[in-house]
């Protein structure tokens, strides 16, 4: 019993040993857990503060290099300011000079002008002289031919008459032909050499489209995917496109037809794609459409936008910017309509500098003087005012305005800028290949010409040579005089404009040769 009570004891003294051990044990880690957390508290303090002055410091460094690059930019840019600035004061040194040049030129012509106004005047009066001393011996030879050929007045009158007309016409005809030509010696020189260099400076290419499109097929089975189901598909794509389709005259192609070119380009889009995918339906038709009719506004637009910065206009409107993109769909006797108004910009651009006027406003005029022909056929009126009146609503100056009425006459041209795009344009459309108009048309119109110079008394022949813009008229030696050849030449030239206005310059040249032929035997 005593040794279990020791064991006992033993037992519980033990216990509560490695109790008290345990205890004593736990608080040792304890206290140095604290210190090591205390430690890592501190380090973190100071590696916190260490970093806290070197991101300080690292601010301080960058705000100063900040500082520094921001200076040399703002040194930079004040350096190409002055630069720019006498760069811009040598242009408008340069443009002073140019039009202090330019009015000198012009002073000089007026002077040139006046002085030769001062030799027609002359010349009047020497006329005039001529003509009181024609009154003169026409007394005297009256009193002579009644008593020497012994006729009476009136048949002596009627021979005087008709001996001093010739005469009158011979020297008036010398005449006329020497005034005429010192006249115009300088204004005809100077326009040849700014239409010549206009002309010279510009090629730009040029492409002709037919009014209708065709399409080929693969083979003669897709026309019946095309057609559908008792014409469904057909139906819808005209409905859909404005079109009409034309697919039993051609094998293995589609003719597309209609007046409109953007609605033809968009129903031959809309079977590319078709085409390539396989599936033909309405539902698949009208879905192709809609992404075909986006995909062409948005070519339309960027078409415009090139153009624009092609000739370097700037600040158009976005709807005249689309309007000037459709016309790359249209034509006008064969000549499409974009590169016809960027081969009129351009020629605008070229005389206006030749002549001092403002190039950017010229090629501005000159690409937006047909867009009349790009506005929907709802909107009624003549082109060139439909055009003008759109151009105005869309913020276009009065200027731009009144080129485009003014550049078919349908409004007087007052301003030096409506002469340049009339002109420009003229230079445009008379250009050989630039219309292209029908054999029959073409065969008339020479027949015509040559029909008026026949029909003047002494012609022997009339040859129209050069597409109809010079006329060669063959002369009787003996009916006609070369003094007589000049007014001939400007009769038939006078006739020619009344009868046919539209035909634009043809030159009338009158050709008169004396043979004498001897056999020698």
């Amino acid at each position: 019993m005593v040794n279990f009570i020791l064991i006992l004891v033993g037992l519980v003294c033990g216990g509560l040993g490695s109790f008290f051990a345990k205890k004593i044990n736990d608080e040792r880690q304890k206290r140095s857990a604290r210190a090591e957390a205390d430690r890592i508290i501190n380090k973190a303090k100071a590696e916190s503060a260490k970093i806290d002055r070197e991101s300080k410091n690292r601010a301080k460094d960058f705000e100063t290099r900040a500082r520094k690059n921001a200076e040399l930019e703002i040194q930079k840019q004040k350096s190409k300011l002055k630069q720019q600035e006498s760069q811009l004061e040598r242009k408008l040194k340069d443009v002073d000079d140019d039009l202090k040049r330019k009015l000198e030129e012009n002073d000089r012509f007026l002077l040139t002008l006046k002085d030769r106004e001062g030799k027609l005047e002359i010349t009047e009066n020497r006329i005039k002289d001529l003509e009181k001393k024609a009154e003169e011996e026409t007394l005297e030879l009256k009193a002579k031919l009644s008593s020497v050929a012994q006729m009476g007045a009136e048949e002596a009158k009627r021979e005087l008459f008709t001996s001093l007309e010739e005469e009158a016409k011979q020297s008036a005809a010398k005449r006329l032909e020497e005034i005429e030509r010192h006249a115009e010696a300088e204004a005809d020189k100077k326009a040849k050499r700014i239409l010549a260099m206009a002309l010279s400076r510009f090629a730009g290419e040029y492409t002709s489209e037919r009014t209708v499109t065709v399409l080929s097929l693969p083979s003669d089975e897709m026309k019946g995917k095309i057609i559908g189901r008792e014409g469904r598909n057909i139906r819808t794509l005209e409905a859909l496109c404005g079109v009409d389709l034309i697919v039993d005259d051609t094998p293995e192609a589609v003719v597309i037809s209609g007046f409109d070119p953007v609605r033809r380009e968009m129903a031959k889009r809309t079977l590319e794609k078709l085409m390539e995918d396989g599936r033909v339906h309405p539902a698949r038709i009208e879905e192709v459409v809609d992404k075909v009719r986006i995909d062409i506004g948005k070519s339309v637009k960027e078409e415009g936008e090139k153009v624009c910065v092609e000739l370097g206009i700037t600040n158009l409107h976005p709807e005249i910017i689309r309007i000037v993109g459709g016309l790359k769909y249209r034509h006008s006797h064969t000549q499409n309509l974009l590169n016809h108004s960027m081969e009129v910009a351009y020629l605008a651009g070229i005389m206006a500098a030749e002549v001092g006027a403002n190039v950017k406003l010229a090629r501005r005029a000159g690409l937006l003087h047909d867009i009349g022909k790009a506005i929907d056929h709802t909107v009624e009126g003549n082109h060139a005012i439909v055009g003008a009146d759109f151009a105005k609503k869309y913020g276009e100056v009065e200027s731009v305005c009144h080129a485009i009425r003014a550049h078919h006459d349908d409004e007087k041209p007052n301003s030096s800028l409506a002469y340049i795009v009339q002109t420009a344009n003229l230079l445009s459309n008379s250009r050989l290949g630039a219309r292209r108009p029908g054999m029959e048309n073409f065969v008339n119109r020479l027949m015509e010409l040559e029909s008026i110079g026949n029909s003047f008394d002494g012609v022997l022949r009339t040859y129209a040579v050069q597409a109809g813009k010079e006329v060669r008229v063959m002369v009787e030696a003996s009916k006609v005089t070369d003094d007589q050849t000049v007014m001939l030449s400007r009769d038939i030239a006078r006739k020619i404009e009344r009868e046919m206005p539209h035909l634009g310059s043809i030159k009338v040249a009158v050709l008169r040769e004396t043979r004498a032929i001897e056999m020698a035997r």
